[in-house]
């Protein structure tokens, strides 16, 4: 018989005009109400952010990343310092992804069977192994209040690659949940298959048929186009239990996070909004903002008017372009302050619209608005490996 997850989640309200839902996801660490972006701290840090910032901005949910933090500083001395939780002064909810996404990523510094996966460290170059168990053995010393799967993250549209990663992710998927014994923590599954619809159900239905507590969608934003991305979401999140959180992994720009909700997903993380922060890129309404720009050196305006985050109410698009420019370490975290306050009001208002029965209008008001260049969305799709940072 299954033990109880200390991981549910109630279906709140659904959305008349679309597959939308809102929710609370129940943690060991706190409510967190869905849907939900989650910031990631990948070396358990949200970079430039202290705990009191998210705490602040209401953040619920962050993610920290298996890979990076077993290589530095290693799960056995976080254990050894009471988890993660106490290690990084963060009282509220954790997520730890598997770390198979950053080893598959390293590409030539891996060698992969059907035990688990062999890889060099990007740090130094020291060999090290990953099979499904030990990844499990990882995150319970981690101490996250959800942890992942460890899965094949394909290239999307080699179809004979995919099949062939796809069983593999089930057996693996199988043998993490044999060895998960962690009773104050929950163990999510990983729905892969690349671009193709009927390996995306039937990876689905596999997944489903094992009873996670919550069900992650892998494998996208990694180069396939938007129109794909969606194409596989509107397959995928209707055949994934109505009861369980849906969690489409490394995904993050605005535009995706709306039309993500559209269909049916609950759970979002990526590094997007804090690497566009250090790099001097903001988020409005209207699209991003380069405060590298010229055009703002003078510009006694706040990055957007009627933001309620430190940055808008308290300093100009000049004096932030003067630190971006002066590379002043303050200027990265007042951009990370308002991009991640941003996304979390994005949520606030779709799980509003949602309640109102009005979510269909607000994605068209809100996608009409926020115009992204095509330029500028091939250049994320090609970013978009980075979304759980490998370095």
């Amino acid at each position: 018989m299954a033990t109880a997850s200390p991981v549910t989640f109630d279906l709140l309200a659904t959305d008349p005009s679309s597959r939308g839902r809102v929710g609370m996801l129940h943690t060991p660490h706190g409510d967190v109400p869905t849907p939900v972006f989650c910031p990631v701290g990948t070396q358990a840090t949200v970079k430039t952010l202290a705990p009191r910032d998210l705490k602040e901005l209401d953040s619920r949910l962050i993610l920290a990343n298996t890979y990076h933090l077993y290589l530095r500083p290693g799960a056995e001395l976080i254990a050894r310092m009471g988890g993660l939780h106490r290690f990084m002064a963060w009282d509220r909810a954790i997520l730890t992804d598997s770390g198979g996404f950053q080893v598959f990523s390293l590409q030539d510094l891996r060698d992969l069977d059907d035990d688990g996966v062999t890889f060099r460290s990007h740090i130094d170059g020291s060999e090290h192994r990953f099979t499904p168990e030990r990844v499990v053995v990882i995150q319970e010393l981690l101490g996250a209040d959800i942890a992942m799967v460890l899965d094949e993250c394909a290239e999307p549209i080699d179809r004979a690659y995919n099949i062939e990663a796809l069983r593999r992710t089930h057996l693996w998927a199988e043998r993490c949940l044999r060895a998960h014994t962690r009773p104050d923590q929950a163990l999510f599954g990983i729905v892969q298959g690349g671009v193709f619809e009927d390996l995306r159900a039937e990876s689905a239905r596999v997944l489903s048929a094992m009873d996670f507590p919550g069900y992650a969608i892998g494998g996208l934003s990694v180069g396939e186009s938007k129109a794909d991305m969606l194409r596989i979401l509107d397959v995928v999140a209707p055949l994934l239990p109505a009861d369980k959180p849906r969690y489409l992994m490394g995904v993050g720009s605005p535009e995706d996070l709306v039309e993500g909700v559209f269909r049916g997903i609950d759970m979002f993380d990526c590094v997007l909004p804090t690497r566009l922060a250090r790099n001097g890129a903001v988020f409005t309404p209207d699209g991003r903002l380069n405060l590298r720009n010229a055009q703002f050196k003078e510009d006694p305006r706040p990055i957007q008017e009627g933001c309620g985050c430190y940055a808008c109410r308290h300093v100009t698009r000049a004096y932030l372009r003067h630190l971006v420019i002066s590379k002043e370490i303050l200027g990265l975290h007042l951009n990370t302050v308002h991009n991640v306050h941003f996304l979390l009001q994005l949520m606030r208002e779709l799980r509003a619209a949602m309640q109102q029965g009005e979510l269909a209008a607000f994605r068209q008001r809100f996608l009409a608005r926020y115009r992204v260049a095509d330029a500028q969305a091939r250049r994320e799709n090609r970013q978009a490996w980075g979304c759980r940072e490998t370095r």
